[in-house]
């Protein structure tokens, strides 16, 4: 079955167990991650979006995964939640992308994927107050972070990386998480300790 085209824009939010900043990406994932293993979640809220003629508007979903190793070492493990207001054919759109089996920028780190946790519907609940964010999906994920201010006390935004290659955006701003929360599809990580990094911004992906 041919895949339809499709386009998809909004905001992105993701914190990870790496230290504030997530050696990560500057390493190209070559490093080890600060705890060892990295545990993350990114979610995503789509502002408008059309998977072939099936409207994606107003929609969220998040992406949570564990690396055992080197992300570049491969072996991950990810779960899906998708909002729980989507029909079955939106669930099966949004799975499509998330897991990159409909092409687009999460294609790319299909080869590093070992096991797939699943699937869950559940409410998705994405709240912005400036650089302040949290997201929240009852019983399975709570996090929040702040956007990092640079040395200007007259800057009016966090500090960024940019041309980072990263799937979700290739340009982020920076923040540091006050909670992050996960707890599902076997795949658990709590921490409170502000120390965690987080990172957000507008996202635009497509088919081809």
């Amino acid at each position: 079955m041919t895949t339809p085209d499709w386009k998809i824009s909004g905001q992105y939010y993701e914190t990870c167990n790496c230290d504030f900043i997530c050696p990560c990406v500057p390493g190209q994932m070559q490093v080890k991650p600060t705890k060892g293993s990295c545990t993350f979640a990114m979610a995503f809220q789509i502002e408008h979006g059309q998977y072939g003629t099936v409207s994606l508007n107003g929609l969220g979903f998040a992406v949570l995964g564990l690396t055992p190793e080197e992300m570049g070492k491969g072996n991950w493990t990810i779960g899906l939640i998708v909002d729980d207001r989507a029909s079955t054919e939106q669930r099966d759109a949004i799975k499509g992308i998330a897991s990159g089996e409909a092409g687009g920028p999460m294609a790319a780190l299909s080869g590093l994927v070992g096991s797939f946790a699943g699937m869950e519907s559940a409410p998705i609940r994405i709240n912005r107050d400036g650089k302040n964010w949290s997201v929240t999906v009852p019983d399975r994920l709570d996090m929040a972070a702040e956007g990092v201010m640079g040395l200007d006390p007259n800057a009016t935004e966090p500090i960024c990386l940019d041309n980072t290659g990263h799937p979700a955006a290739s340009r982020f701003a920076l923040a540091r998480a006050s909670r992050s929360h996960v707890d599902a599809m076997g795949i658990k990580w709590d921490d409170i300790s502000g120390r965690n990094n987080g990172q957000y911004a507008p996202f635009s992906w497509q088919s081809a």
